[in-house]
């Protein structure tokens, strides 16, 4: 541990000045000191999501607030560009909620009897699981979360949403496991089915919304101008690996193909005439 002020030193010096510099190692040896504690070895942490959170989260916060910072913020001398990270979260969140429009659709039609693809659903759980849980809630968990807890912001609430992440990749195995082909012959399980599904969409939009209007805006006060720009480049980063290029627009892409394969995407149909 002795080496990596003198590693962040030379890493930010030569993009972000040493002022900067030196305000990231002081608040680099903050956070050993701070979380040292946590590295007893008497503790013995259970496999609860709670004490997953608190565990995962102080631990991997200590490295990410020493190491990955990407320490190259407002340097994109290629492009130019500042991509914030609250910026890609926000705009991961427009396609969950538009999954969850998809969802609700579904859970009108398994309601009334009525048929449908089941791929759409099957198509749909199956972005929820490597967009949304994979991807997004894990750039959450490792890059975000741990930033609130070591600031001591939105503890509880941080919690909260980190269990519910567990409980909606439970909620995705259930709709995975019943949404096959014979679901709408079986109306017990297509109504068993339909409440999933109720379920999902009332948690995700809940969640969502509060992460959007409580959660990330509470990150640009607890980090440096630098560091914020530095995680969005890693989120960009991360998209890139686990989707290749142009990754969300694919994303997108795939949701609308659904979304026309069930009648819903042309907006027009749902604007009222006033």
């Amino acid at each position: 541990m002795t080496n990596i002020p003198a590693i962040i030193a030379r890493m930010s010096i030569a993009c972000i000045g040493a002022k900067d510099s030196m305000e990231l190692i002081s608040t680099s040896l903050k956070i050993m000191r701070k979380n040292d504690h946590f590295h007893n070895p008497s503790i013995h942490p259970d496999s609860s999501p709670r004490r997953a959170f608190l565990r995962s989260g102080v631990l991997i916060g200590t490295f990410t607030g020493l190491a990955g910072l990407s320490l190259a913020a407002g340097c994109n001398e290629e492009t130019g560009e500042e991509i914030t990270p609250v910026e890609d979260l926000m705009r991961e969140h427009g396609v969950l909620q538009r999954i969850l429009l998809i969802y609700d659709w579904c859970q009108l039609k398994l309601v009334s009897g009525e048929q449908f693809p089941p791929d759409t659903l099957i198509k749909s759980a199956q972005m929820i699981r490597s967009f949304v849980e994979d991807y997004h809630e894990m750039l959450e968990e490792k890059l975000l979360f741990p930033r609130l807890i070591n600031a001591n912001k939105l503890v509880d609430l941080v919690q909260l949403i980190y269990i519910q992440h567990h409980a909606g990749r439970v909620l995705t195995d259930q709709i995975l496991q019943m949404g096959n082909a014979d679901m709408q012959k079986n109306t017990e399980n297509a109504q068993k089915l339909a409440e999933l599904l109720s379920v999902f969409t009332r948690m995700y939009r809940t969640h969502a919304a509060r992460e959007d209007t409580v959660l990330f805006p509470a990150l640009r006060k607890i980090v440096s101008r630098h560091e914020y720009y530095a995680m969005g480049e890693d989120f960009e980063k991360k998209e890139h690996e686990s989707f290749g290029a142009d990754g969300f627009e694919k994303v997108v892409e795939q949701v609308a193909d659904i979304e026309k394969q069930l009648g819903i995407y042309d907006m027009s149909a749902i604007t009222p005439a006033v």
